[in-house]
């Protein structure tokens, strides 16, 4: 997962770990061996004796992603950010901005 200092992995007995998370790619490797990709927009990791909880203002299943919809919403970021409003500042459009290349990018890896 990415924090806002980097990408980290956590493995079985990981020591206890707290972190924001950033933009990004979430990889989880599921009890079947199978590996689930998705984009995040976001939140906290912490890790414990108990296990892994990851809390994030987004997440979207890399398969589940509407890439059309992430497309739609580069291109509102974009204007955003060649006419800002006091609703969708240089800052938020930015953001927006991030979030929907993420998307697209996570939906076409």
């Amino acid at each position: 997962v990415r924090t806002t200092s980097g990408d980290v992995g956590i493995l079985k007995g990981h020591a206890n770990y707290i972190a924001p998370l950033a933009i990004g790619k979430m990889r989880v490797l599921m009890p079947d061996g199978n590996e689930r990709v998705a984009a995040i927009a976001g939140g906290m990791i912490k890790v414990d004796k108990s296990g892994t909880t990851i809390l994030t203002n987004t997440c979207e299943w890399k398969e589940e992603i509407d890439i059309e919809r992430a497309k739609l919403a580069e291109q509102r970021a974009r204007q955003y950010l060649e006419h800002p409003t006091e609703t969708h500042t240089i800052e938020i459009a930015e953001l927006k901005l991030k979030r929907a290349l993420n998307r697209i990018q996570i939906a076409q890896d």
